[in-house]
């Protein structure tokens, strides 16, 4: 990890796209040394999955230094939700005519396919907290709501799944009152969870010389109540720990005032660390600034996890990859539906053309998808979710090696 970071960061290649080979080479079709069992209902590997999700949607939600009210939020606002629910269309539509799925697949298998990954797209995110360009911008702040809002389409998805599988059992239609509920409340308790943890830590630090222990205990504790109380109260975790991420790189921005986050920490005295952590003003951007570290440090730790997982996974339907169904699923979504999704979403923003087009190519596709895939065989018919596997898998292993290849040059090109 450590050496092909920097040996892959200006070369038209990707770190996931080396774990992927990885795990395909350790997985069944290889050595054999890796091999497991997306289809079963012990929750093990999702549980896995999910973490890494966390981690970086966390981390995103520190990168994204910007105020909530500022209006460029609504571009990704607009992607994460206007262009996801046209592409589940586009893609639904693809799906039944096209490749004959029934209702409940087709639906479930556009729900997986939807969100965008926010922990592979690196090379196309903000690169540090205060980066407002509108295409880094609008892409990672995608990446951080739609794996949360995508619930609801997974959850009608897997409905009405078993609803095909048996008839007899009733179709509830309250997902609109769910969705909403899952959204505003999993924002309400991330920002709160991360405001008042950032708040009470500086607290302790500049008041009374306390709680100076390493962040990254922090940040774990932020992730773990915002996760916990969200699953409670029954709202979409995801987007809390988005919103916590948020919310303690707000507290620092107001701290800072019209100092960058770096201009804010200074220059800090190794030998004497505490000194920075306890300045009333510089407590608030050393703690955020510490904590992105070892959240983006966690983040590339889970990209390897899941990306050794998913090249297993790869190598157990891999006769399955190679067929015309899995070239659908692939054109259908990345070419099709994707590109007509933004441009769509994006009429009236006064995004470039440039900005436009990249940000229908850089429809990245990963770890969120493959989350959701591990979910549906927790709850949905192992009969309807099993035909979906490959065509999962294909459109993520076709999204790492596509994107993984043309992510530098083109973002090269866009910065010159």
């Amino acid at each position: 990890m450590g050496i092909i970071g920097s040996t892959f960061k200006h070369l038209p290649a990707s770190s996931a796209m080396v774990y992927l080979v990885t795990g395909f080479v350790l997985g069944p079709m290889g050595l054999g040394l890796l091999k497991l069992d997306i289809t079963a209902k012990d929750g093990l590997l999702r549980v896995i999955t999910e973490l890494a999700m966390l981690v970086s949607l966390f981390a995103i939600g520190l990168r994204t230094r910007v105020p909530p009210k500022d209006r460029i939020w609504l571009i990704p606002l607009r992607l994460g939700l206007g262009a996801m629910i046209v592409t589940i269309a586009i893609a639904v539509v693809v799906f039944v005519f096209v490749l004959g799925m029934s209702w409940g697949p087709a639906l479930l298998l556009a729900a997986i396919l939807a969100p965008t990954d926010p922990v592979l797209a690196h090379e196309v995110q903000v690169q540090s907290p205060g980066d407002v360009d509108l295409l880094r911008f609008s892409l990672t702040g995608e990446g951080g709501l739609n794996d949360g809002i995508a619930l609801p389409f997974a959850l009608l998805g897997i409905a009405v799944c078993n609803f095909e599988a048996s008839p007899t059992q009733a179709l509830s239609w309250h997902f609109a009152a769910v969705a909403v509920w899952g959204v505003v409340g999993a924002v309400t308790v991330g920002w709160l969870s991360g405001n008042i943890a950032a708040r009470f830590i500086s607290w302790l630090r500049t008041r009374h010389t306390l709680a100076l222990g390493p962040e990254g205990f922090y940040a774990l504790g932020v992730i773990a109540v915002s996760y916990g109380v969200a699953e409670l109260i029954d709202t979409y975790a995801f987007l809390a720990v988005f919103a916590a991420g948020l919310a303690i790189r707000r507290v620092e921005q107001a701290s800072s005032g019209d100092k960058s986050a770096a201009q804010a920490v200074g220059s800090v005295d190794p030998e004497n660390i505490g000194a920075a952590a306890s300045d009333p003003h510089r407590a608030q951007a050393f703690m955020a600034a510490r904590v992105l570290g070892f959240t983006v440090e966690l983040e590339r730790i889970g990209e390897m996890v899941v990306m050794l997982m998913v090249g297993s996974a790869m190598a157990t339907v891999w006769p399955r990859l190679f067929t015309w169904p899995v070239l659908v699923t692939i054109v259908a979504l990345c070419l099709i539906a994707r590109p007509i999704a933004v441009q769509i979403s994006m009429l009236g923003t006064g995004a470039t053309a440039s900005q436009r087009w990249l940000m229908s190519w850089f429809g990245i596709r990963g770890v969120g998808s493959f989350y959701y895939l591990l979910y549906a065989f927790e709850h949905a018919p192992k009969a309807a979710v099993m035909p979906l596997a490959p065509l999962v898998l294909g459109v993520i292993a076709a999204s790492v090696i596509a994107h993984g290849i043309t992510s530098t040059p083109l973002m090269n090109r866009y910065r010159g």
